[in-house]
Parts: structure tokens; sequence; C-alpha cells
């Protein structure tokens, strides 16, 4: 049994009393699949600017050309309540499910290490087929590595973790903003009319190069299938690597605060309820705060793309970390009244397959919006992608509950887990022999 659940959190989940189930006979926790459910509801409300294109339009809404109101808008409220915090929270869930995963599988006389490496091998193998076939921005890949590493580290004590994820947040933050912030100075100085000759040589230099990567990636993406699978192969068939290389120092130190906070007893709504309720306001408000600070002083500069590119890779990550930490907390403080409800039911089932969901979002998506299918790559503003937004919710929210009336699994945690069972299987009855 998982350590979330025994040893000394046997007696906080005990002090529970409004938690009937803490853990479902299936061994899921239903705040787990809630707070997954939400996450992968709100990531694609982040994605769908790489989708729709060009890929900029993560950073901003104005580049390459200004928008309209309603667009800086639209592009706002994924930045202020989406945009970071839902990375945040699927990695932290990402954690906790390997550390739980792997308790479980060791109470019940199985290597719960190996069996992970095997699961996040898989991961990594259909993160790279997501990446060729369908879309740049996976994000399996890096989850696959991190969580690896999160293997050699979950035995430590929660101060360790706690410490090692601050360490390694903190330092590649200092390093990155002491590289970029020359640079954003300087796109300040050409905005006001101070900058030096240098200084508007630099940031024309990095303007022209997002120009040039706009230009290349609208030409490929209205493209056919294959000529775009074949372009990543050709033309940067290590970018996941180089992905995880940029994303590893933001992903497992989330990774590491998920195991910490699924020891607590967090996730199973059984930790200090005066700390789950400074989290619920506190955490949540101050994280948004934070955002909404920065989202103004971006808007009273028509959203500059090198300093967006900052604040959206490092400088604010301690805005999103509290929010995401704040929503968790909500989640989980409503999971007893929001789990029996209808509406929680089907986020609870989308949670459930957060795989198949992700991927099956890459899918349409892509079909929507890339030359071989309906074509609207850098058509669509950010006002407008919302509407793909709600149509991807109402996909995962009806398809998901429905599924699972059915099966126990989605189509894809069951082709992956008997990908994985299946080796495991056939090693017991080498063993055996």
């Amino acid at each position: 049994m998982s350590e979330a659940i025994t040893g000394e959190h046997v007696r906080t989940v005990g002090r529970a009393s409004r938690w009937e189930q803490p853990l479902k006979s299936d061994g899921r926790l239903a705040s787990l699949d809630l707070v997954r459910g939400v996450a992968i509801l709100g990531i694609l409300a982040i994605n769908i600017a790489g989708f729709a294109g060009p890929s900029l339009g993560a950073l901003t809404p104005n580049f390459p050309h200004a928008v309209t109101l309603t667009d800086q808008a639209a592009w706002s409220l994924g930045f202020l309540f989406f945009e970071g915090k839902m990375r945040a929270l699927f990695a932290m869930l990402f954690g906790a499910g390997i550390a739980l995963q792997c308790e479980r599988s060791d109470a019940a006389g199985r290597d719960g290490d190996v069996l992970q490496v095997r699961r996040l091998a898989w991961l990594m193998v259909f993160g790279t087929l997501h990446y060729l076939l369908l879309w740049w921005g996976d994000i399996l890949f890096v989850y696959g590595c991190c969580g690896i590493a999160v293997l050699f580290l979950r035995r430590l004590p929660c101060r360790v973790l706690l410490g090692i994820a601050a360490g390694i947040m903190v330092t590649a933050s200092i390093v990155n903003l002491w590289s970029m912030l020359p640079l954003v100075f300087a796109e300040e100085a050409v905005r006001s009319g101070t900058a030096s000759a240098a200084q508007h040589h630099d940031v024309m230099a990095r303007l022209d190069l997002y120009h040039a990567n706009v230009q290349a990636q609208t030409q490929l993406y209205h493209s056919g299938f294959l000529d775009i699978a074949l372009a990543k192969l050709r033309g940067d068939p290590l970018w996941l690597f180089t992905m995880t290389g940029h994303a590893w120092s933001e992903v497992l130190p989330l990774m590491l605060l998920g195991v910490v906070l699924l020891r607590t007893g967090f996730f199973a709504g059984s930790g200090p309820q005066r700390w789950m309720r400074r989290l619920r306001i506190g955490a949540t408000m101050s994280g948004l705060a934070l955002t909404a600070i920065a989202l103004g002083w971006a808007w009273q500069r028509h959203f500059p793309p090198i300093a967006m590119a900052m604040l959206l890779g490092e400088g604010l990550w301690p805005a999103h970390l509290l929010t995401a930490l704040g929503y968790a907390a909500l989640l989980v403080g409503f999971t007893p009244r929001l789990v029996p409800t209808r509406g929680g039911q089907r986020i609870v089932a989308a949670g459930r397959v957060a795989f198949s969901n992700y991927i099956a979002s890459s899918l349409i998506m892509c079909a929507l919006f890339y030359g071989w299918g309906l074509d609207l790559f850098g058509r669509v503003g950010p006002a407008g992608q919302w509407a793909f937004v709600l149509l991807g919710w109402m996909m995962m929210l009806a398809w998901s509950k429905a599924w699972l009336s059915r099966y126990r699994r989605g189509p894809l945690e069951l082709l992956w887990r008997s990908l994985v069972e299946r080796k495991w299987l056939e090693n017991r009855r080498i063993t055996a022999t």
C-alpha cells in the first residue's frame, strides 16, 4: 500500500472524517483524477496558440502583427488563469503518480522502480511518435526523462526533496535570467527610444529571427502530413532532447514537489487543514496577483516578445507555482462535493484518461489547423481560438465518461499498460522456469 496511505499517514487519513474513500478500491485517489482532469482541460487552453500558429503566438498576441483589443483580452485570459499553472499542476501530479504506483507495486511484491522505468521508456516512445506525427510541443518525452530522475530521488526525506527542487529552480532561474536580462533591457530601451546602436542591433537581430521562424512555420504547416513529418525528422530530429534540456529544470522540481505533497496527505485531503486553507486562498490570490502585475506591465508595452519569452520561461515561475498549489488545494478541498456531481464525474473521467485526451487533442487540433486537415494555421486569432478550446473541452468531457462506463481504462492507457505488463509477465515466466 502507498506510503501516502500507510505508516505516518494512517493517523491523518483516519482523522479526515469528511473523506469517505481517500483511496478507491482500484487504488485511485479521486482527488488526483479530479485535479488531473482540470489540468488536461487547462493545458489545451494554452497549447491552442501553438496549434493555431505560429508558435510565437504563445508568447505574445501582437507578433508578428498587432491584433484587436478583443484578441489581446482573450490572450490575457489564458495568460492570467492558465499559462504555467496547468503545466505545474500536471507535473506535480505526474510525480505524485510515480510515487503512488511504485509504492503499490512494491507492496504487491513487484519491483516498482523497474516497472516505472519500463513505463517511462514507453512514454518516451509515445512522445517521440507524438512529436514526429502530430505536434512539435510534445511533453511526454520530457516527462519520461524527468520521471526516471524522480525514481532515483523519491525515497529521500521530504526536506531533502524540497531542497533539491528549490535549488534546481532557483539556480536555473538565476542563470537564465542573467543571460536574458540584457536583451530584455535592450528591447525596453528600443521601445522608449533610448537604445544604443548595439542594443538596437541585438534587438532587431532577435526580432528578425522571430520573423524567420514565423515564415518557416507558416510554409511548413500549410503543407501535407508527410511533408511535415519528414521536415521534423530531417530538420530537427533532436528537438525532444533540446526541449528536455530547456524544460527539465522546471519539470523535475515540480515532480519532486508532487512526491512530497502525496506523502504529506495533501492529495488525500488529510494534510493540516490550516495549511490547506491558507493555500486555497493565500496561494491562489498571491499567484494570480503576481501574474496580473506582470500582465499589466506587458499590456502597456503591447506584449514585447523578448520580455514575454523571459516572463513565461523564467520570470513568473513563483506565480505559476503559487497558483498551481492554490488550484490544487481548492480542488482537493472540494473533491467530496464535486465528485458525486455530473460535472465532477465528467472531469474525473477526463483525468482518468488524460493520456488519451492529450493525444486525441493533438490529433483533432492538428487536423483542424494543419495543411493536411482544414488548413487554418495562422488564420485564427486569440479570440477565435477559444472556440476551439471550448470544442475540445466538450469532446473530452463527453467521450471520457462514456468510454469509462464500459471500460476501466482509456484506449491509450490500456495500450501503454499492456506494453509494460506484457514484458513483466514474460520475465516472470522465464524466472519461474
